[in-house]
């Protein structure tokens, strides 16, 4: 029985959690075989060393690919991408996988669909179909139209990728593999660790164990420009609403250092006491300590996806997740103080939401193995148009 090479690029922090269970199903799974490359930001320590929990995790990487330009721009994330597809075509040209896998919407995996494409090789997109805010709808429908396999995470999802043209029989609604790591938390939800004893990070020791809350807050690339003056705006609605809060760093996209420069001087000027700051967590343990929090805030679409099957309240703000399906947990308000605190004292109120199963069941991971072993792998389309 010939096994199939399935190579997966993992490329920054968020994209290990998006895919984690569908790795473990790949690596156990008689017919394939994991080829794994970590790639981007992944690799780098101001955005929290990914790399290493997923060798913690027990995987082995194949390949690592250095391949992220210092600017966070525009203009540097168009060369970071340019770069990786040069390194990433190398990487397959070695390796030789009968598949690759590109995962949802961040700017440089089109990278990673293009110098598979290019090569012949059959591309498997997870997470098509979804609309949101930012270059990522661009990148996300790119790498639709590149892929030859399209493993959406809903049924919203699968009917969009199949307007755009791609053969249903290709389009398979497997859920999305967060979801798989979600569901052991709600069969466990208990935070059994103290987050800034096992994570370090930065700030005061915030007295957490009474009620907290969690921000994710990143810039968007079609307003990068407007990052640091967004970032205040919700720092200033955390210091005043003064609920011990644990923040996150933000993603490696054109806004970043706006992003990043604002954290760092408003906690100059302000020494907030009520905010800890951290790089990165592991995923358990990162969605245990959300489902234990009060309110998640910020603009990740973890809020969206993990939050909504956890049942953890969200104030989503801006404009990164438009459009995206939502649940009931979800409240959205613009980068405006006195808006970013009446949502969260709204939130505050509703404590408690149902789990919506938007994005699957828990079950995504070996959906999608048991699809890449009896699938029919192809480089062309074969639908007419």
């Amino acid at each position: 029985m010939s096994v199939r090479k399935i190579c997966v690029v993992i490329t920054a922090r968020p994209s290990y959690s998006r895919i984690k269970s569908a790795l473990t199903a790949i690596k156990n799974h008689p017919k394939l075989e994991l080829q794994l490359v970590v790639a981007g930001s992944a690799l780098l320590g101001r955005y929290g060393n990914a790399v290493d929990y997923i060798e913690e995790d027990g995987f082995k990487v194949d390949e690592k690919v250095f391949m992220v330009l210092e600017g966070e721009n525009p203009t540097a994330m168009a060369k970071t991408t340019g770069l990786g597809v040069m390194e990433l075509s190398n990487v397959f040209y070695k390796l030789q996988p009968d598949a690759v896998v590109t995962i949802a919407d961040r700017f440089e995996t089109i990278a990673t669909s293009i110098a598979a494409s290019y090569q012949n090789i059959p591309l498997i997109h997870i997470q098509g179909g979804e609309v949101t805010g930012n270059i990522d709808e661009k990148v996300r429908h790119a790498n639709t139209k590149l892929a030859d396999i399209h493993l959406v995470a809903s049924e919203d999802a699968r009917e969009r990728v199949i307007k755009l043209g791609e053969n249903p029989e290709m389009v398979k609604n497997t859920g999305c593999p967060s979801i798989d790591l979600a569901k052991e938390i709600l069969e466990s939800p208990n935070l059994d660790f103290n987050p800034i004893h096992k994570y370090g990070g930065v700030g005061l020791e915030i007295d957490w164990e009474n009620g907290y809350l969690v921000v994710m807050q990143h810039p968007v690339t079609t307003e990068y420009d407007e990052a640091r003056k967004d970032v205040t705006a919700t720092l200033q609605a955390i210091k005043e609403i003064n609920i011990p809060t644990f923040w996150f760093w933000p993603n490696v996209d054109a806004g970043s250092d706006g992003t990043s420069s604002g954290i760092r001087t408003f906690r100059e000027l302000h020494q907030p006491k009520n905010i800890h700051f951290f790089k990165n967590m592991e995923p358990n343990d990162f969605l245990r300590l959300l489902k234990n929090s009060k309110c998640l805030i910020g603009n990740s679409s973890v809020g969206i996806r993990e939050c909504a099957y956890l049942g953890v309240p969200v104030v989503n703000i801006g404009t990164r997740q438009n459009r995206r399906m939502r649940g009931e947990n979800v409240i959205d308000v613009m980068y405006q103080k006195e808006e970013i605190i009446k949502a969260i004292n709204n939130r505050l109120q509703q404590k408690y939401f149902k789990s919506e199963h938007i994005y699957g069941f828990g079950e995504s991971g070996a959906k999608i193995a048991n699809v890449l072993a009896d699938i029919p792998l192809t480089f062309h389309k074969t639908i007419s148009y």
